[in-house]
């Protein structure tokens, strides 16, 4: 070591394997110091839209969703697939959405830090669900103290799985906790996603309209077109076709390139389609978005999913989604 010279930078690489770590020493020689890189696990819930086979794949841990289904409890991924949920919800069955119990979030902290130094735990919005607010709340608990990082950037399904690439990114790219959770957080506003339903019925029935306007807007034949930008769902526009609405969400998209995320190189940005129960109709509106883009985009790109269950059963089925988020 002695023999380096002063004018030459020289930097080591130390690889430890045992049976439950890898961890992965750097020694600066010239400045003699070394800093030791931390395990760092990622955890979601499902409304991410990743199944437990996905998350076995990404090497993510992901929390399944409670869903009271006729005054029994389900848990999505468990024991509640996407198709069933959907005949559950075409038969008129009685839906609600629930946030995880506490004992499950904890539990499943416990044993992820059995194995990791610090774990990042990507909720759905907080301004869609409560789990987000519960998360924080347990997060500031002494025993997770600067262990558990919950992101609080407004994302939900499809964006909210891309924030789960992202935070797997940055640590590839040796970030901390509390780092990967400032610039998800940081970044949260670089995500659009716009939504228009088939039918206005789920709408009422969760509050969302009053019957009186679902009634005149069914007798209208309008479909809204909803967006989430932030924490809400809100209304976007309105349209009196499916086809008119798809419209308006690609011109919508398109303006989003070009004004909120023009500084962006295109390479950065992420489309996806979100469908509820509308697969066939979610691979047109691809094709579709493709040549509106005039070759931003290729069709393998565009990744077609299901919209978060905890969306869907306020929407209702045939819906469709196109979203556009910049990645880390």
């Amino acid at each position: 070591m002695s023999g380096l010279s002063k004018s030459r930078k020289k930097t080591i690489i130390f690889l430890i394997n045992t049976s439950q770590n890898d961890m992965i020493e750097t020694v600066n020689v010239e400045k003699g110091y070394q800093q030791s890189m931390k395990k760092i696990a990622v955890v979601t819930d499902s409304n991410s839209g990743i199944t437990q086979e996905e998350a076995k794949q990404l090497g993510v841990f992901v929390l399944p969703m409670p869903f009271m289904i006729d005054d029994a409890e389900y848990f999505e991924g468990i024991n509640l697939t996407v198709d069933e949920f959907f005949e559950k919800l075409k038969g008129d069955c009685k839906i609600s959405t629930s946030q995880p119990a506490v004992g499950a979030v904890t539990d499943l902290w416990d044993e992820v830090l059995k194995d990791y130094d610090q774990l990042i735990h990507i909720p759905m919005s907080s301004g869609l669900s409560n789990s987000c607010q519960t998360a924080l709340m347990l997060s500031n608990e002494d025993e997770y103290q600067g262990k558990v990082f919950v992101v609080n950037n407004q994302r939900v399904s499809v964006t909210q799985k891309q924030s789960v690439r992202d935070a797997l990114y940055l640590i590839s790219e040796g970030k901390d906790g509390r780092e990967i959770r400032d610039i998800l957080e940081r970044d949260k506003m670089l995500s659009s996603i716009y939504i228009t339903v088939d039918t206005l019925s789920y709408l009422k029935k969760g509050g969302r309209l009053t019957p009186a306007v679902a009634a005149i807007g069914t007798l209208l034949r309008i479909k809204p077109v909803l967006q989430i930008q932030g924490e809400k769902l809100d209304t976007y526009s309105t349209a009196r076709t499916m086809k008119q609405a798809k419209s308006i969400m690609i011109n919508a998209i398109k303006t989003d390139i070009e004004n909120r995320f023009a500084e962006f190189p295109k390479d950065k940005c992420v489309f996806s389609i979100a469908h509820t129960d509308n697969f066939d109709a979610a691979v047109e509106f691809r094709r579709e978005i493709v040549e509106a883009l005039g070759g931003i985009v290729s069709e393998e790109d565009i990744e077609i999913d299901n919209l978060s269950l905890s969306v869907s059963c306020h929407i209702g089925p045939g819906a469709l989604a196109c979203t556009c988020t910049i990645k880390e």
